[in-house]
């Protein structure tokens, strides 16, 4: 069984898929804690309410120890909004995953998070979209992608209606699967 923790920076929509999903047996593995960079991101409120120890913790040292204190097998970006350093990374190596509300190598890097993907995926008029799990390196949104799921762009979408069926039809999909495999080898 998988020990994991899962940052977020807001609502934490992801990491209540995964709460989900540990709760119905489809993740071979547990939650041990939720961090954020953010004081009064609401992800840590969800993991208060199934029992999950949760902190905001703003320095990436501190954070790093308390990982390593609970014995975290994997670490999971769920909407954290914060760039990791070199130090982290190489800590948890091949032990950081993301997901991305994009199909990557589309509409990632610098600059492209939340709305603002689905913003850019409207402008360009793409009409497959989707999100990618993938492990994390030192660049952005360029590690190894570990699934991906296509969702169509549909005529008359917003954003925000975008960015939600995205949510629903992938990112929650996806990202509890590519733990489970993890989990299992």
């Amino acid at each position: 069984m998988v020990r994991i923790a899962v940052l977020v920076s807001g609502g934490g929509t992801n990491l209540q898929a995964l709460i989900d999903a540990v709760n119905e047996g489809s993740i071979n593995g547990e939650i041990v804690f939720v961090g954020s960079n953010r004081m009064k991101a609401y992800g840590l409120e969800r993991a208060r309410l199934n029992g999950i120890e949760a902190m905001c913790i703003k320095d990436e040292a501190l954070l790093i120890d308390k990982l390593t204190e609970l014995k975290v097998d994997l670490v999971v970006l769920a909407g954290y909004l914060a760039i990791l350093s070199e130090n982290f990374i190489n800590h948890f190596e091949n032990r950081i995953m993301n997901i991305h509300p994009s199909l990557i190598p589309s509409f990632c890097g610098k600059g492209f998070y939340g709305l603002k993907v689905h913003e850019a995926v409207l402008a360009r008029g793409v009409k497959v979209t989707g999100a990618t799990v993938h492990y994390v390196d030192e660049g952005t949104d360029t590690g190894t992608i570990i699934l991906q799921k296509p969702v169509m762009v549909e005529e008359g979408d917003t954003a925000e209606v975008l960015q939600r069926r995205v949510m629903e039809q992938a990112e929650w999909i996806i990202l509890p699967k590519a733990i489970d495999m993890l989990a299992n080898n």
